[in-house]
């Protein structure tokens, strides 16, 4: 596999490019999924013995598990899922998804300032990470050399707090306007991993910094984070792991898609026809799903 942007006018990505879904490997379906309906808010769109499809209100499907018995979680300085993010409508949004955690008691494994947007974070039963947020407006994002400024400060939490007691509303699950803000992986290189996701696939940098890179579509912060924090040089995460299974990149046409799988093809990269999609690996053996609009046949992809 070569980068196809050494030396050569390689088109971004086109700008409404975004991502849709994330579907995940676990290994309690009950347990999973009472955790993602009571904690998190979403519905259920679907359920199989073996698979659920979770949504938001508006019936959009956001997030697919995939049960297989006896999974564990993945190994932590392995390759794979950081963590996936929640992006909900508003700062009031957020404030009654943390006042939900408090309520439930569930666990937080963090929470962060990141001047572009206020982020906490939390794990799922089997272990995957799991970041919710809220945007600030781009008008107040600062830029630097033609990179996004972004920090991870101390997000304050009792102002967040005091934003649901102003707003009177119940916690009553997702906004119908929520959708994944962008997905976070752990790789073994980030030198391999621009070449792939900037120098191929298209996406423009738009922060790095040692150890980590931020990419994304149409100036957005970033719509897949890749870090080497623990998995610099690490191997992937064994097959009985809990973890990622795929994400799709959602772009606006056919044209597009064309113009993407014209890169995979330039740069030796292998993907397959996927009931209507096209399905392929990163370095790393994330398996990604490029989409046109809505993710078609959900059932063929999913099996």
């Amino acid at each position: 596999m070569s980068s196809l942007r050494e030396g050569q006018d390689i088109p971004s990505l086109h700008p409404d490019t975004s991502i849709g879904l994330v579907t995940l490997t676990i290994s309690d379906m009950n347990r999973s999924v009472a955790f993602y309906q009571q904690v998190l808010g979403f519905q259920v769109l679907k359920r199989t013995e073996h698979m659920t499809i979770l949504g938001s209100p508006e019936n959009k499907p956001l997030l697919v598990l995939v049960e297989q018995a006896g999974a564990q979680p993945k190994p932590y300085s392995t390759t794979g899922l950081y963590h996936f993010a929640i992006l909900v409508p508003s700062r009031e949004d957020l404030a009654r998804s943390l006042l939900n955690f408090a309520e439930t008691r569930y666990p937080l494994s963090g929470a962060s300032d990141h001047t572009v947007s206020e982020a906490i974070y939390l794990s799922d039963p089997d272990g995957n990470g799991i970041e919710i947020y809220r945007d600030r407006p781009r008008s107040e994002w600062s830029w630097r050399n033609g990179q996004v400024q972004m920090a991870t400060d101390p997000l304050d939490l009792e102002d967040l707090l005091a934003e649901a007691e102003r707003d009177s509303r119940p916690f009553e699950g997702l906004e119908p306007q929520t959708r994944i803000g962008h997905v976070h992986l752990q790789v073994a290189d980030v030198r391999q991993a621009a070449e792939f996701y900037h120098g191929i696939l298209g996406f423009d940098v738009m922060q790095q910094f040692p150890g980590a890179l931020f990419v994304s579509a149409g100036g957005y912060h970033h719509h897949i984070g890749l870090n080497t924090w623990n998995s610099r040089g690490a191997g992937r995460p064994p097959a009985n792991a809990a973890g990622l299974r795929y994400f799709t990149i959602t772009l606006p046409d056919e044209s597009e898609l064309a113009r993407v799988v014209s890169r995979l093809e330039a740069a030796g990269v292998p993907f397959e026809p996927r009931a209507g999609n096209i399905a392929l690996n990163d370095p790393w053996g994330n398996g990604i799903l490029l989409t046109v609009g809505p993710l078609r046949n959900l059932d063929e992809v999913t099996a």
